[in-house]
């Protein structure tokens, strides 16, 4: 009778997901990102691609953690020559740092825009474009319509979309996903001198249908992998610009 409840609940749960926008990936075919320990949290068993994730920080050193991870994202998305598109007002993203997750500066474009509308604009615009394979927008304030628009934006072209929010105020979005990503001091792996790879403690937040939780990961070799020994939280900018002086 258990098992019987269990199965009822998990066919609901695959039938639940269209309605939302959430499509399954067709045949066989496994998700472009493979997010090691975290791949279970989400519905069958794979990150939400066609969709639009937020990302919330609480100050600089959590955007740039935040950008850091997201560059992970995309190089898996990107990975058969694809392209994505970079809004914000401020850019703070250092595009030679690019190369370390395995992305040619080249194929991001940047737009800069004036302020929040402006990126909210040009952000559902990127969205409606199916030959890119993602779009990433910094702005502070995501409210519920705009957030509906983005998502309905993605369902029809399948573009991934990823929205950072500095300090948010508003907490009621419909994107299918929320996350925080914090800085972890790096795993230096055989005791081998350096700076070590980069390493962030990933919570998961909300996820539609699935299971929100918290991970240490780290990226090693082109892809995520589950970071067991990570140190204390320190503010590692992993691509913010470099300032002297």
């Amino acid at each position: 009778m258990v098992a019987s409840k269990a199965n009822i609940i998990a066919q609901l749960q695959k039938a639940i997901l269209p309605l939302q926008g959430i499509k399954s990936i067709a045949g066989n075919q496994a998700s472009p990102i493979d997010l090691g320990p975290i791949n279970h949290a989400f519905p069958n068993g794979s990150f939400i691609t066609g969709a639009v994730h937020e990302f919330f920080c609480n100050g600089p050193e959590d955007a740039a953690s935040t950008g850091g991870f997201i560059t992970g994202l995309l190089a898996s998305l990107m990975k058969n020559n694809g392209a994505a598109i970079w809004i914000s007002a401020s850019r703070t993203i250092f595009p030679p740092a690019l190369l370390s997750f395995g992305i040619t500066p080249d194929k991001i474009i940047f737009i800069d825009c004036r302020n929040e509308k402006e990126i909210l604009w040009t952000m559902e615009e990127a969205l409606k474009c199916d030959g890119l394979s993602a779009v990433v927008g910094e702005t502070q304030e995501l409210g519920f319509t705009a957030s509906r628009r983005l998502q309905l934006a993605v369902e029809q072209s399948r573009v991934t979309g990823f929205v950072i929010r500095l300090n948010p105020r508003n907490l009621s979005t419909a994107c299918v996903t929320r996350w925080k990503i914090t800085s972890l001091a790096a795993v230096l792996h055989n005791n081998m001198p350096g700076v070590g790879f980069p390493c962030w403690k990933v919570e998961l937040l909300k996820v539609r249908n699935g299971k929100p939780g918290s991970w240490q990961v780290e990226w090693v070799n082109k892809r995520f992998k589950h970071a067991a020994k990570a140190g204390p939280m320190i503010a590692i900018p992993s691509n913010q610009k470099m300032k002297t002086g």
